[in-house]
């Protein structure tokens, strides 16, 4: 089973406007409500192709009941902790000639709360994988993911780890299986630019040296490029296609390379299935079906 933690899900009011004014009343061409939080979209893409996986994290108010009943809809199982203060985010999606987000705030998560978090964590078993997606609650401790992520360690439960700055910087040490960071998200991280590819492969390994067993970084229309636990170099170009969504795509090639490994604990094949997955999602309306992962990956 590979669950995924998601601190601060969303609904996800995706509206699509012909052109976008700007202190105007614009009207929608058309629009979708969907679960959001990078977790979540983990999960989805990961139940789309037929892996076992459970949400995680917490939900408030109506808005938080909806998300939880949007994903079992969908056959997914959710395990989302109430809480009590505030409700679970709204996040306003505006597809025009380009993306405008407007994403909320979302529940207070109190030291009770992150605790309750930590016991359902304790229910996972040898053979399960925990996936930390995204920002931690607000005002969370920035060694919240490596606290997690050595839990997981002393089990001999791999985690995955995609998030930014001092979340993921503090779970390196804990040997993830799987860092996942963009170039940009590397290049804060580093502290350095890195314009080119050797100077990637540079950075992912200066990850590997301090923690991390496998790091892949998005690239967006470019493809990816893993550095994986034997300190080999993968590089994969991006399928080719209309791309008419970014949302997603970078959870969709976690939720990918994860279905890929664990089907021969190949890393070219992971990395093949990753990249497919996260474009299927970038050339598509919402995240990617199996059908269309698929798709890619036969013509790929």
């Amino acid at each position: 089973m590979i669950y995924t933690v998601t601190f601060n899900p969303s609904l996800d009011y995706v509206v699509t406007v012909p052109k976008l004014e700007v202190g105007a009343i614009n009207r929608t061409k058309g629009e979708k409500v969907f679960p959001g939080g990078k977790g979540i979209n983990v999960s989805w893409v990961l139940q789309n192709l037929g892996i076992p996986t459970r949400i995680l994290g917490f939900k408030a108010g109506f808005t938080g009941e909806e998300i939880q009943r949007l994903v079992e809809v969908q056959g997914i199982a959710c395990d989302l902790l109430s809480v009590e203060e505030g409700f679970s985010r709204i996040n306003v999606k505006v597809r025009s000639e380009e993306e405008t987000a407007i994403n909320g705030q979302g529940p207070v998560i109190g030291k009770a709360d992150l605790e309750r978090l930590l016991k359902q964590l304790e229910t996972l078993q040898t053979g399960d994988m925990l996936v930390l997606s995204g920002s931690g609650p607000s005002g969370c401790a920035p060694t919240l993911y490596g606290r997690i992520a050595r839990l997981m360690q002393q089990r001999k439960i791999p985690c995955v780890v995609d998030a930014t700055e001092k979340l993921l910087e503090n779970a390196l040490e804990a040997g993830p299986f799987l860092v996942k960071p963009n170039k940009e998200e590397l290049e804060d991280l580093l502290g350095r630019k890195l314009p080119t590819e050797a100077d990637l492969v540079e950075g992912a390994r200066e990850l590997r040296k301090k923690g991390a067993r496998n790091v892949l970084i998005s690239l967006g229309g470019d493809g990816a490029l893993l550095v994986d636990a034997f300190d080999a170099v993968h590089r994969h170009a991006a399928p080719r296609g209309h791309m008419v969504n970014t949302v997603g795509a970078g959870d969709s090639m976690v939720a990918g390379f994860l279905a890929g490994y664990l089907k021969n604990r190949d890393y070219q094949e992971a990395l093949h299935w990753g990249v497919c997955a996260g474009s299927a999602t970038a050339f598509s309306m919402h995240l990617a079906t199996r059908e269309t992962i698929e798709e890619l990956i036969k013509g790929n």
